[in-house]
């Protein structure tokens, strides 16, 4: 397998990777934005594609399976704000909780087929990986229109006030805010933007299967993480909010061209978590060791100052 056939199948590597950038982005709201562990979004991405397979295979309009997938989403997310606000269970329990219904609810969304067909030739698909051109294209137009909604959301009133919770919430909840009520908002918007992701995967792929948002909360943070490391790298922490968004975007395209570089050189399919682990680990160290560096140079200068 030559250079050629990387390269050939490369659009569609992007658009995979997009497609987890979008996911990523539901993930960016919990974990960068309300400091929230939620581990439910495995549940969840795998319910958007349930719900897109269903709903397509019933003769209904990949437009209607997006805007479901993304309402079932929204109550997953729901689930676990519920749980967390108003119960008192831990985030990360909660989400937790949330993950281990919806295998049995994904189940039962696909009348307990753990795998349900959507062929691009027996269906009307939004986007399938048997035409990767246009597939990339449609991906992309849509991360844009995410990334412009969310930015645009972020900047009014209840979306201030949806960050402030996640940075400090003792300041935000002296202000007169609901901090309950912003964490399920978040919860509820994170959710159902992996769940619309799902969805476009489901679809890209061809089929949904009840186990396939297994993973995707690393594949997630990999995304963020990789992401954040460039932004940081190119902008020096002086990034608009946008820029974070869409270098979110960048770090789900580049954490699946190192996956795609991976399985050219022919290596074991089963160390595909290892990879992600190690990828994972280098872009999370980089700014620790990047810190511990400039510390010592900074030290040295002091010390050859008092010289």
């Amino acid at each position: 397998m030559g250079i050629e056939t990387l390269i050939a199948g490369m659009p569609g590597t992007v658009a995979q990777g997009i497609i987890y950038g979008i996911m990523a982005l539901g993930i960016f709201i919990t974990f960068k934005l309300l400091n929230f562990a939620d581990l439910s979004v495995d549940g969840s991405f795998a319910t958007g594609g349930a719900v897109a397979a269903m709903v397509i295979i019933s003769g209904h309009s990949w437009v209607l399976a997006l805007v479901l997938a993304f309402i079932s989403g929204a109550l997953a997310g729901f689930i676990t704000g519920f749980l967390h606000t108003v119960l008192g269970i831990p985030d990360i329990l909660a989400g937790i909780l949330t993950q281990l219904a919806l295998y049995s609810i994904n189940l039962r969304i696909a009348k307990n087929q753990p795998n349900t067909s959507i062929p691009v030739d027996k269906y009307n698909l939004a986007i399938s990986l048997r035409y990767k051109t246009d597939a990339l294209i449609t991906v992309l137009v849509i991360a844009v229109i995410i990334i412009a909604i969310m930015y645009w959301f972020f900047g009014t009133e209840m979306g201030s006030a949806l960050r402030a919770t996640g940075t400090n919430p003792a300041m935000t909840k002296a202000q007169g805010i609901n901090v309950n009520v912003m964490k399920a908002l978040g919860l509820v918007i994170s959710n159902a933007l992996v769940a619309f992701a799902g969805a476009l995967f489901a679809q890209f792929n061809g089929y949904a299967d009840v186990n396939m948002g297994r993973g995707a909360i690393v594949i997630g943070l990999a995304s963020i993480i990789i992401g954040d490391v460039l932004c940081n790298t190119f902008f020096r922490k002086k990034s608009a909010f946008w820029l974070s968004l869409g270098f979110v975007i960048v770090g789900g395209i580049l954490y699946y061209i190192f996956i795609a570089i991976v399985l050219w050189l022919k290596m074991p399919a089963n160390d595909m978590k290892l990879f992600t682990a190690i990828i994972v680990a280098i872009f999370l160290a980089v700014p620790y060791l990047k810190g511990q560096m400039n510390s010592s140079f900074r030290k040295a200068a002091r010390r050859g100052g008092r010289r």
